[in-house]
């Protein structure tokens, strides 16, 4: 009944409620036309009035498909991937990678650069606005296709207002504008977040969808989380949820951290902190691609400390299993390359240190991100960001009011 009063209240504005059909689309569960009746209990003229606006306003695509289950062909919806085109950031501590990608998303062009954050954010987000200006010319596309910008970064993000607070690696960007001055580079919204939560979101957007509670893991250079609940980021009152690489254990005599405090988890076990430590030993290593490249060789002094750094993990993340209850638990970064060394490590602290309620039906595993993982979570946050429902309402109100305008003055 509330559905059907629903339906009537918004009669007055037609274009109302597309948004929430889109978004189920998006989701899988409305991948048919009685699929989507079925998930947003409107009527079945409702949905088909709704899905011609979406249709009209070049957002959805219907086509026959064979669906993995076998049988005849059925009339599968799809939002349109080449509706628009998203701008993307990776930025790392040495690196960054720009991209144009799709509404999938899947990289339409990109760009790997070397570049040193410590020329400040201008500097940065300047090279990023021209590389991506670039990519778009490659690929005949203006701006008026950009449908939003996203950027991942190294460094705790205040993601309400798009800014960095407090980097222990990023000179200079502390509480700079990053999405303001983007939004004003090409006239359209820009989102910003820390690189774990983007690197979780692509994991889990691609490999885990349908675990609602799922918590990954970053083990490289630095030691970071994404938390997942109800399907969705969790990122806590002012985005700082998930950073377990400074969570202090054993202070009196714990490691100096690059964020200034003793005894941080990352100072115990990122790449860094194992390449301090092979050092002491007399075996050259500088960073985490290091202890990777020789955990190859199998040096049972690299394969000691990696396990050692997956038992501090562990430690950490079992207070998270308590706390949160995910059902999977996924580990990436530079690190989870070395497979076992780390991951039994993490498995054994693990399932020790948590109650068999927490445990029993908890799965383990490493990540199946790449390179471009970064880029791709910068993507997937932006379109699942500009096309929230309410924006999505506006958007289809602007694009058939517009062409109603025109067939109006044609007619005139």
């Amino acid at each position: 009944m509330g559905n059907r009063d629903a339906e009537r209240r918004q009669a007055s504005y037609p274009f109302a409620g597309t948004g929430h059909l889109l978004a189920l689309i998006m989701s899988g569960r409305g991948s048919s036309r009685a699929a989507l009746a079925d998930a947003s209990q409107l009527s079945r003229a409702t949905v088909a009035q709704r899905l011609s606006y979406l249709f009209e306003a070049g957002l959805v695509t219907e086509s026959d498909e064979t669906l993995p289950s076998g049988g005849r062909p059925a009339r599968v919806l799809r939002l349109n991937t080449d509706f628009n085109v998203v701008i993307a950031a990776d930025i790392g501590e040495r690196q960054v990678r720009v991209g144009i990608t799709d509404l999938k998303p899947t990289v339409l062009a990109q760009n790997l650069a070397d570049f040193d954050l410590r020329r400040g954010p201008a500097a940065t987000l300047k090279h990023i606005s021209e590389q991506a200006e670039t990519l778009l010319k490659k690929l005949r596309r203006s701006r008026s296709g950009v449908l939003g910008i996203g950027v991942s970064l190294p460094a705790p993000v205040d993601f309400a207002a798009g800014k960095v607070v407090g980097p222990s690696i990023m000179t200079g960007w502390d509480g700079f504008d990053i999405c303001g001055w983007l939004s004003a580079r090409f006239g359209v919204d820009a989102v910003a977040d820390n690189d774990v939560n983007l690197l979780a979101l692509h994991e889990h957007r691609t490999y885990w969808r349908d675990a609602d509670h799922f918590f990954f893991v970053k083990a490289g250079t630095g030691i970071g989380s994404g938390i997942f609940a109800g399907g969705a980021v969790y990122r806590g009152a002012s985005g700082a949820a998930g950073d377990i690489g400074h969570i202090q254990l054993g202070v009196e005599d714990g490691p100096l951290c690059r964020c200034g405090k003793l005894g941080c988890v990352e100072a115990r076990a990122a790449g860094w902190a194992i390449a301090r430590d092979l050092r002491v030993q007399g075996i050259e290593a500088q960073d985490a691609s290091d202890v990777v490249a020789l955990a190859e060789l199998n040096r049972p002094e690299v394969i000691k400390l990696l396990r050692q750094s997956g038992r501090v993990i562990g430690e950490v993340i079992s207070d998270s299993v308590s706390i949160l209850n995910p059902s999977v638990i996924v580990v990436g970064g530079t690190l989870a390359r070395t497979k076992d060394h780390l991951l039994s490590g993490i498995r054994e602290l693990v399932y020790q240190r948590c109650l068999p309620l927490a445990t029993r039906q908890l799965e383990i595993a490493l990540a199946r991100v790449d390179d471009r993982s970064g880029l791709l979570g910068a993507a997937l946050l932006t379109i699942e960001s500009r096309l929230a429902p309410d924006l999505v309402d506006r958007l289809v109100a602007a694009r058939l009011g517009a062409r109603s305008g025109a067939r109006a003055a044609a007619t005139a």
